[in-house]
């Protein structure tokens, strides 16, 4: 009975602060299973062997491997093809490819590796295409065992409950079927996503600032003298002078010294700004660096979320100065040092020389060009990394080679080739993904172990007795979706898994079809853009709005739950 309520508190807290607070879910997590630690509730060697469970380090390894299949010439081929065509068929083919290479390696990278091309597509307008890229990327992830993190974790919850491990294409069945319909209903939805073409000027709201430095020839000029007026693709919003703020900027306007002028429009038109005489946009060191720009999306649980870039002095933490913010649609006000940034905040970086080596990016940002994605391996190195990578997936298919071992040697093997160096490791180590799940697994373990699971679905069962095992099945897989779109999708799976193992265990069926509900559930993120990684990647790239993501996600959310609630228990009998 102690450990029960001690747990319980523990998992109320847990619950509580997921919800209602921007703590990240890797701190919550480990808190939580040190303090049934410190409670007596768990061993330390129980507690920690959690954290070498085979299908988290498959996982780990995984996100490893996919920094080279990142760097293969796959992507880029793909989005070369897929301007040509209507945009029903470039939907098409970007769907069923993007599904295709989600379904073997990480869908965020393979989102990362398209959002440029897309954006540069000549033919159609990218909000047409980046969120069908981003749904079908979920999608996809659902088809096979390691397609999504989810699927691994759910895997390691059943082996650590007493299942059998799941099959590397036990999932595909549904997956397809999910997809299919999925595929289809993005196509008939198409219609109402914005057409946000590349000559709306509403739609390219970069927000930047350049400074007058003394001396300046701009200085005791107006605004159209300088030609400040008439800028290509630019148009200058605000003037900062101190304390004071000129929102209405008429031509008329005298340049003064130390006055920040801040501009509205396409990040591609700064070199413009670097002629004028005395007007600096990106200063000190960085101020040669203008043509080398970095673009960012701000994470989910970044620790600058609610903070100004000022605040948290961004320069000295990144060795980057931001030149530009965007933020969907929204017009910002103030200099850019006083925008508090959300998720989903699109940044302008010009990188200082130490900027790439710095351990903490993947963790504050979601990449959407630069960086990792700059580097591609040449056509035969490319074509000897996918071909190493599918014979260590085959391998572990037809059951010769376990995947963990396999994708050990060929890990070991791209590092000792150079095609993935150790500083690229150090910086990609899924560090945070390790602590959430491996604590998880623990708190799990307990759930189940110290009968709170049992407990809590007996209550359930009192409530969903009189609708049987497949009205218990539909309320755990809703239960998960809304946990998915509220927190994120391996805490959703998290929260959920003890509880549904649980519920079949009462009402003595196969508990399969119900973990199936929890893994296709968690991935079930479709109706906010900050549910799922994806999602915030494509928000700004896309100048989206919430509504956008409500229109085009609540339908397809509905159609893939009905769909996968179908299909589970035929291909799953309970």
């Amino acid at each position: 009975m102690y450990q029960q309520l001690v747990l319980t508190g523990i998992m109320l807290t847990l619950v509580g602060c997921l919800f209602g607070t921007r703590l990240k879910p890797a701190w919550l997590f480990v808190s939580g299973i040190g303090i049934a630690y410190l409670g007596g509730l768990i061993e330390l060697e129980d507690m920690l062997i959690n954290y070498a469970n085979p299908s988290l380090i498959t996982l780990v390894l995984l996100v490893l491997v996919s920094i080279a299949v990142e760097k293969t010439t796959l992507v880029q081929k793909l989005a070369q093809s897929l301007s040509k065509g209507s945009l029903t068929s470039s939907v098409t083919k970007l769907g069923l490819s993007t599904a295709f290479l989600s379904s073997f390696t990480n869908n965020t990278a393979v989102v990362a590796s398209l959002i440029t091309a897309i954006k540069d597509s000549p033919t159609h307008s990218p909000s047409k295409l980046l969120l069908p890229l981003s749904y079908t990327a979920i999608l996809g992830g659902t088809i096979t065992l390691i397609g999504t993190s989810t699927n691994l974790i759910v895997n390691g919850f059943a082996v650590d409950a007493g299942m059998a491990p799941l099959g590397f294409f036990d999932f595909t069945l549904v997956g397809l079927g999910a997809l299919s319909v999925g595929l289809i209903t993005i196509l008939v939805m198409l219609k109402y996503l914005p057409d946000n073409g590349k000559n709306d000027q509403e739609v390219v709201p970069f927000y930047l600032e350049g400074k007058i430095e003394e001396g300046s020839k701009l200085i005791g000029k107006s605004v159209e003298e300088n030609g400040l007026r008439e800028l290509k693709d630019l148009f200058l919003a605000e003037i900062i002078r101190g304390d004071k703020r000129i929102c209405a900027v008429t031509p008329q306007q005298v340049i003064k010294a130390g006055d920040v002028l801040l501009f509205v429009g396409d990040i591609k038109s700064v070199p413009l700004l670097t002629r004028f005489d005395g007007l600096k946009v990106v200063h000190d060191k960085h101020e040669k660096d203008v043509e080398h720009l970095v673009e960012v999306v701000v994470s989910q649980s970044s620790k600058f979320i609610g903070k100004t870039v000022k605040e948290v002095r961004f320069r000295e933490q990144f060795h980057a100065a931001v030149i530009a913010i965007r933020r969907g649609h929204d017009r910002l006000q103030g200099g850019l040092g006083k925008v508090k940034l959300q998720a989903g905040d699109s940044l302008i970086l010009a990188p200082g020389k130490d900027f790439y080596t710095l351990p903490n990016l993947k963790r504050e940002f979601v990449y959407i060009s630069g960086l990792d994605l700059q580097t591609h391996l040449a056509p035969k190195q490319s074509n000897l990394v996918l071909a190493s990578f599918a014979v260590v997936l085959g391998l572990s298919i037809v059951g010769y080679v376990p995947l963990v071992k396999g994708l050990l040697v060929l890990l070991i093997g791209l590092m000792l080739t150079g095609t993935i160096k150790l500083s690229e490791v150090k910086r990609r180590f899924p560090i945070e993904l390790l602590a959430v799940v491996g604590s998880a697994i623990g708190l799990a373990k307990l759930m189940i172990g110290t009968g709170l699971a049992g407990e809590i679905s007996s209550a359930l069962f009192y409530v969903l007795g009189d609708f049987g095992p497949y009205g218990a099945f539909i309320a755990i897989f809703v239960m998960t979706v809304l946990f998915t779109e509220l927190i994120t999708n391996n805490a959703a799976a998290a929260l959920s898994f003890p509880v549904a193992y649980a519920l079949a265990i009462g009402f003595n069926v196969d508990p399969l079809p119900f973990i199936m509900a929890v893994a296709f559930g968690a991935s079930a993120s479709f109706i906010s853009p900050f549910g799922y990684q994806t999602n915030l990647m494509v928000y700004s790239a896309g100048n989206y709005r919430l509504k956008d993501y409500v229109l085009m996600g609540l339908p397809l959310s509905i159609i893939y739950s009905i769909t996968v609630l179908t299909l589970i228990p035929l291909v799953f009998p309970f």
